[in-house]
């Protein structure tokens, strides 16, 4: 069983497993996996949500198509809307990422959210 395998960190409250390409698999899928990395594609339409998902590993994210974007915390808070940013969405430039607790991510932008993380797994 999948869930028997994640680590604890993995799992939210009750054990269910919050790993973006399980929780959130509509909106992303695996490219590439060793013990090392893991890339992770992830794409949102116009207008959709992801479910509550979490990305354990700090990660270079590639966005190759922007839109506006919210992210909420598991209770519905606003983290970031980038809509209130000074700074936008650098395309095809990488920007770092740490690990990001369990959230979910609104597209309010008119166009598709693409883009590429890889997660770096031996630098926890």
């Amino acid at each position: 069983m999948l869930r028997s395998r994640l680590p604890r960190s993995r799992l939210g409250s009750g054990g269910i497993c919050l790993d973006a390409l399980v929780a959130a698999a509509a909106n992303h899928s695996l490219l590439f996996e060793n013990e090392r990395v893991r890339v992770v594609q992830t794409h949102i339409l116009a207008g959709d949500s992801t479910p509550i998902h979490t990305h354990r590993w700090p990660s270079v994210k590639f966005i190759f198509a922007s839109s506006d974007l919210v992210r909420f915390d598991d209770l519905g808070n606003v983290l970031m809307d980038t809509r209130q940013s000074a700074v936008g969405h650098a395309l095809n430039s990488p920007v770092w990422l740490e690990p990001l607790p369990p959230h979910s991510v609104k597209n309010v932008g008119d166009v598709e959210f693409r883009a590429v993380q890889v997660e770096i797994k031996d630098a926890t």
